[in-house]
């Protein structure tokens, strides 16, 4: 035993680079998660409405809405696409679109009898998550409003 040195006990405190590897693992899937989100927003649901495909105008007809709801609907998802990208307003578009989700839901189960009411629901965890991660870059969107008062 002599000659040999005790082990160290570091190894049982967490180390803070870990922590911010943990942490910036985190934010990098958090951004990515929001960017997946974005790109579906845009393209798959959002393009269809926009550009008037036969079944996002077959649909909107179905609910009564007509095109004037289908374009409507189409921008506000093009627009949180948009702002999922924009970091002080990430919280905010992800509250928004978990919003126009609960409507979906809705819609799905009383018009449609159900059918693809799932998908709405699916799309509000990830929503959530970022409403929520992001909620500190919310707070930045009032600072303005406080100073000037």
């Amino acid at each position: 035993m002599s000659g040999t040195t005790a082990p160290r006990a570091a190894s049982a405190v967490p180390s803070t680079d870990h922590g911010r590897s943990r942490g910036r693992r985190a934010e990098i899937s958090l951004y990515g998660l929001q960017i997946a989100l974005a790109l579906f927003y845009a393209v798959a649901s959002a393009l269809p409405k926009l550009i008037a495909h036969p079944s996002a105008a077959e649909s909107f007809d179905r609910i009564g809405w007509g095109s004037t709801g289908m374009y409507i609907i189409g921008a506000l998802e093009l627009a949180g696409a948009i702002a999922l990208l924009i970091p002080v307003l990430s919280s905010v578009a992800a509250a928004a679109l978990s919003a126009l989700m609960v409507g979906a839901f809705i819609v799905q189960l009383t018009v449609f009898d159900g059918q693809n009411a799932a998908t709405p629901l699916i799309l509000l965890v990830p929503l959530i998550l970022i409403a929520w991660a992001r909620r500190h870059r919310a707070a930045e969107l009032l600072r303005p409003v406080r100073h000037g008062a």
